[in-house]
């Protein structure tokens, strides 16, 4: 993997990312050019596989409704945590991950010194006023080499980016539409989750937020 951003003129320059750790980036509206084109993404992946509350092992009802897309897709149940390559609630496999999404995952962890991330798998999460994601790590990956890719879509919300380790206080991140987070190498396994999602309205997404999370599973 190429060395990330080590020459501070590439950090400070228009348009550059803002370092959040030694291999952590976020990118300010970088997805907007292609905002509308997530969003039909979205539509169209949510019309084959619906979004739905899932339950978390210890029984709980996530606030933030799911699916997913891609060749796999993240599930959790009574069962725990893992990846699927079929849908639960269809039977049927994920949807296919449209060019817009991949294209763009790819594109930013390049930028971000990620060359070659080709992500098998995007999670999107949705969120209504209130809804929210615990601290948690991203680990039932195969391959923790790659990256996270994780756009915001819609209402304003607050990133809450921890440690290697579960406790203390996490730093808050307001992310808005078209922000693109990138981690990976040291920082790839930092606990992060998004605080109660403040009501509110953005003309492309009305009240709620999306979040696309891209990953390499397998």
């Amino acid at each position: 993997m190429p060395d990330l951003f080590t020459d501070q003129d590439i950090l400070n320059e228009p348009g550059g990312p803002e370092r959040l750790g030694p291999c952590a980036f976020l990118f300010r509206e970088y997805a907007l050019p292609l905002a509308q084109d997530l969003l039909d993404g979205i539509e169209g992946v949510s019309a084959v596989s619906p979004f739905r509350q899932m339950q978390t092992p210890g029984g709980r009802r996530m606030s933030a409704a799911m699916t997913g897309c891609g060749d796999v897709s993240w599930i959790t149940d009574r069962g725990g945590y893992r990846y699927s390559a079929v849908d639960p609630e269809t039977g049927r496999p994920w949807p296919a991950m449209p060019p817009s999404f991949s294209g763009l995952a790819r594109d930013v962890a390049s930028r971000a010194g990620f060359e070659g991330f080709d992500p098998d798998v995007c999670l999107i999460n949705r969120y209504r006023p209130g809804a929210r994601m615990g601290l948690h790590q991203d680990k039932d990956e195969q391959d923790l080499h790659w990256p996270v890719v994780s756009v915001s879509l819609g209402l304003p919300a607050v990133f809450l980016w921890g440690g290697l380790k579960r406790g203390g206080s996490p730093a808050r991140l307001r992310l808005e539409h078209g922000d693109v987070l990138v981690w990976g190498g040291e920082d790839r396994l930092r606990y992060h989750g998004i605080a109660p999602v403040p009501d509110g309205r953005c003309g492309a997404t009305g009240h709620v937020r999306f979040n696309l999370t891209f990953r390499r599973a397998r």
